[in-house]
């Protein structure tokens, strides 16, 4: 029997979110230095855009993000082969993703968002698409889908592969953790053989 090795991913404690979005700002910081977005006010040219959202209830605020899906519903969906899982992770190729929607409604946690797409601090257009405003036909902005992708462009500090995400990093009552299914599970033999 071939083991697989689970992917790893970003799990929240709606208990203990209190909805402050530093993981949105962090996610957002870490994923837009090609926009000239550092950590200086006055650094942010283009609309904040995380790859994670606190949403917000009437009794619970609580992030959602990618769970990097063994079996990836979105990758499935995807008619360009844009969605790819590269060392564990599931990555979205911006450069080949046509924002045909497909993945954000595969997604069973909507964790895939559609937005515009900025380097260098503008709008990327449409080569071909135009469309009319007031009297002039103007190229469209292109649209990609965003999903956390555990931060691995990520420079971290000691250069080793493994750190956590930037959101879990920031969140400033730990209520998000980096979860590696292998060592939780059995965390989790463990402990239940430990109450016998």
């Amino acid at each position: 029997m071939n083991n697989v090795q689970p992917s790893p991913f970003v799990i929240a404690e709606a208990g203990k979110c209190i909805g402050c979005k530093a993981c949105e700002l962090a996610c957002f910081a870490v994923h837009n230095d090609h926009n000239g977005v550092v950590a200086a006010v006055g650094t942010v040219t283009v609309p904040v855009i995380p790859r994670l959202h606190v949403i917000r209830t009437e009794s619970f605020t609580l992030p959602v993000q990618c769970r990097q899906c063994e079996n990836a519903p979105c990758a499935e969906a995807c008619p360009v082969q844009a969605i790819r899982r590269e060392e564990g992770t599931i990555v979205i190729h911006e450069e080949s993703c046509i924002g045909c929607k497909g993945c954000a409604m595969a997604c069973p946690f909507g964790a895939i968002s559609l937005y515009k797409a900025y380097s260098n601090g503008k709008v990327v257009p449409q080569i071909q698409l135009k469309e009319r405003q007031h009297s002039a036909m103007v190229r469209s902005a292109k649209v990609i889908a965003y999903k956390c992708d555990l931060c691995r462009t990520r420079d971290h500090k000691d250069g080793a592969m493994g750190n956590v995400p930037a959101c879990v990093e920031v969140c400033p009552v730990e209520a998000l953790s980096l979860v590696h299914p292998d060592t939780s599970v059995s965390r989790s033999r463990t402990a239940a053989a430990m109450r016998l």
